[in-house]
């Protein structure tokens, strides 16, 4: 399995290790919960070095990212940051990124780790025309999530970070280290991506837990960033969106920007907007005791009616929670359903998403 530069720093913190896309990353160091609560209330870093560059350069960069992708990238500014798709001619999704514009003929895609070599023969093969560079191995990045994350950085960085938008980033020191920070995140809190060279990642790691330790930050794992992303009901890769799965049919029909013009996958998601689509993700809490898995059956009586994508016991709700794919009849707030847990049904109902909302 590959190991990022931050390896040996997680085996010192006593991390317990999983393989995740070929990666051997921390799940955890202390515990789920206690990390979970952590990013909620205070800080957590994390270490998503495993996650893939790509950048797009050339004069013909803007067009390749336009046609590649389904927002609109001729609206970002150099220094703007954009969640989108990478769509097949099907309309199902390829990958979701963040595409960061550096200027008007360089944009980095981040992608997932997992789908790294998959994204980059697909930006590849549709590249119009543009420079196409894997930047992956140039490149070590860590996630300081929290409301407390601006305070950390604050102490460590020459940067005015108060006056970086959300989505925006910008270069500058981070103790001493050169950094593209990011006001950017996967977890439902306020916080920063640090994008470094792999030899920076862990002075990086080290300057922050040491400048967090007054504010209780904690090294945070995959874990936790799962049980994070799902109560702010955000997709994950494998999950909530897959090749098959449409952009309409995941809930993210708003980041589809139909009226920039042509793009892989636009004249079928097109059509399934006039249309509708015949399933649907929706969020679900549990009525009664279990836990809701990626691929259990979701159930209306004795009728399936959906699979679960993914599904855990919220720390902050106290409450099982769930996304799954349901036929779209079943989708409204309020409709009761079941979950086949092993030939157990469980009682769980559909509930507006986000499950979780920042207070700000």
């Amino acid at each position: 399995m590959k190991r990022t530069p931050l390896y040996a720093a997680h085996q010192a913190l006593g991390a317990r290790f999983v393989d995740f896309g070929g990666w051997e990353m921390p799940v955890q160091y202390t515990g789920i919960i206690a990390e979970h609560e952590a990013v909620r209330r205070r800080a957590g870093l994390f270490d998503v070095s495993h996650m893939g560059e790509i950048e797009l350069r050339g004069p013909r960069a803007l067009a390749a990212a336009q046609a590649l992708t389904v927002n609109d990238v001729d609206r970002l500014h150099d220094g703007q940051a954009q969640y989108s798709l990478l769509c097949r001619p099907g309309g199902g999704v390829v990958d979701d990124i963040m595409v960061h514009r550096l200027s008007n003929e360089r944009f980095l895609l981040c992608v997932n780790a997992a789908n790294i070599d998959k994204d980059f023969a697909w930006i590849r093969e549709h590249r119009n025309g543009a420079e196409a560079i894997n930047r992956s191995d140039e490149f070590a990045q860590l996630a300081l999530q929290g409301p407390r994350a601006t305070e950390i950085l604050a102490a460590i960085s020459t940067l005015p970070l108060p006056q970086i938008p959300p989505f925006e980033f910008r270069d500058g020191l981070i103790a001493g280290r050169q950094a593209l920070v990011a006001h950017t995140g996967y977890t439902g809190e306020d916080g920063w991506e640090i994008y470094c060279a792999p030899d920076a990642a862990r002075p990086l790691w080290d300057a922050l837990l040491q400048a967090g330790a007054a504010f209780g930050i904690q090294p945070a794992g995959l874990g936790a960033r799962d049980t994070l992303r799902l109560e702010r009901a955000l997709p994950l890769y494998g999950h909530e969106l897959t090749d098959d799965i449409t952009p309409l049919e995941a809930g993210l029909g708003w980041v589809v920007r139909f009226k920039k013009g042509d793009f892989i996958g636009r004249d079928v998601l097109v059509r399934q907007r006039a249309a509708g689509v015949e399933r649907q993700l929706v969020g679900m809490v549990l009525t009664e005791p279990g836990i809701a898995r990626q691929g259990y059956s979701i159930v209306h009586g004795d009728d399936p009616v959906g699979r679960v994508t993914s599904g855990t016991k919220s720390p902050t709700l106290g409450k099982a929670i769930g996304l799954g794919y349901v036929a779209s009849v079943w989708k409204e707030v309020g409709t009761k359903l079941g979950i086949d847990i092993r030939g157990r049904f469980v009682g769980a109902e559909v509930v507006p998403l986000p499950f979780y909302r920042r207070q700000i």
